[in-house]
Formats: C-alpha cells, structure tokens, sequence
C-alpha cells in the first residue's frame, strides 16, 4: 500500500484479556511496529503485548495523554513515518485501518478521526453518558474552530512530522480534545470517518463505564477545547 513505516501506538492500562484478543487481530502488511503503551498495569497487560510481538512502552505515572505521549516518543525513536492511536479495550476495529490510513498515504488529509457514532457502530458500544459528553464537545469544537465532527473518537492516524508541531502537553482525558483544536489552528485539513465500533471485547471502561469518569473526562475535555479558543473563525472543516 505505500512505503511509509506506520505504528500503531495502543494506550493500556490493566486491558490483558483485551491486548490478547486485539493484537492478532492487527493487519501485519499495513503495519511496521505495534506500540503498547502500557500506563502502569497491574495484571499481564505488558506481558502479552511482548509475547505476541509489541514494543512495549512503560508510562508508570497515570494519565491517558501521557500514555498516548510515551507511545508517540517510542515511534519517534523507532524512525516511524505514521502514526495510529487504537484503544487497547478492542472497541476500535483493526480491519478499517485500510480505511483510516489511505487519506494519510494519499496526501489528502493531515489528521484522520474515526466517528464511532455512525451506522457502522455496533448498537450501544458508546454508552449514553459517553455520547452525550462527546456530542457537546464535538458541537463546541465546531462553533469555536470551525471543524465539523460527530464525535471525539480515539482511533486516529496523522504522521509524526505533523503531531510534532502540535506541540502536545494536556496530560488527562484532554489528550484527544487538544490534538483536534491544535490541528484545527493550525488549519491541518481533518477528515472524519465512520468506523465499525465494537463493544469492548473484556472487562469494563475506566471511562465510559460508570458515571464518575465520564464526567471526569468529559470535564478535562471541555477546558481542553475552551483553553485554545482564541483562535475561532480561522479555521476550515
């Protein structure tokens, strides 16, 4: 499909059941390196991700945007040309990684995000607390930066050059929110794209799974997309 070295960089915390399902289930001929970016597990998580062939990077200190950034690092280090955030909980369907790349390969988008709220999603995969939070932000994104999407979604693909110079520092929840209004300033071109979202394969979402964190979340996302909003009106969809 194209030359480029393309990792996917997978955010875990305690998802072994999860890492053992998914990984085998990631297209090898798209993908140079599989990146487990492992966020202090307590159970086998870094283990199996090293059993069925991942590199793993260790973020001890909790903080999912953290975890996405020990993740990016070990990509950089590893000379990758593109890279791809996948949860590690098996929601995000490793078969529409054709999909999410050819935009990147092609040229015609700088930052691709999958829409996990389309017809394509399994019924329920995103709890109702979830798309509620999701659907706010996504509605205040495109009011303050101009950038028309359905939802905040966590499978997504850009190169490395490109989320270099964006500068990422929101540690939490906001990781998703800032690389979305730092592209949208910058006026990178992103497309979004309906995927096929499963429910998780095991386990319970930290998140989405219970009232408390999505709240939390849906907090540091919010003060993610109003932090940068004096940039409104100088952006495109």
């Amino acid at each position: 499909m194209s030359t480029s070295k393309v990792a996917i960089v997978i955010p875990a915390l305690n998802e072994e059941a999860a890492i053992r399902q998914l990984l085998p289930e990631i297209p090898l001929d798209l993908v140079t390196w599989i990146i487990v970016a492992d966020n202090g597990s307590t159970d086998g998580t870094a283990a199996v991700a090293r059993a069925l062939g991942a590199i793993v990077a260790s973020e001890p200190m909790r903080g999912y945007g953290r975890n996405c950034l020990a993740g990016f690092r070990m990509a950089c280090k590893l000379g990758v040309d593109i890279v791809v955030f996948m949860d590690g909980d098996g929601s995000d369907d490793p078969a529409d990684l054709p999909m999410m790349l050819a935009p990147i390969i092609g040229g015609s988008a700088d930052l691709v995000i999958g829409s996990r709220v389309s017809s394509r999603a399994e019924r329920g995969a995103v709890p109702p607390q979830a798309r509620l939070g999701n659907w706010l932000v996504s509605h205040l994104i495109h009011f303050l930066y101009g950038v028309r999407l359905s939802d905040i979604g966590s499978f997504r693909v850009l190169r490395c050059s490109t989320l270099a110079t964006l500068e990422m520092n929101e540690m939490s929840f906001g990781w998703p929110v800032e690389m979305l209004v730092k592209a949208a300033r910058k006026r990178y071109h992103i497309v979004e794209l309906p995927i096929h979202y499963r429910h998780r394969s095991h386990g319970h979402s930290k998140v989405a799974g219970t009232i408390v964190g999505s709240v939390k979340a849906a907090y540091f996302m919010l003060r993610t997309t109003l932090r940068y909003c004096g940039a409104r009106g100088q952006t495109h969809a």
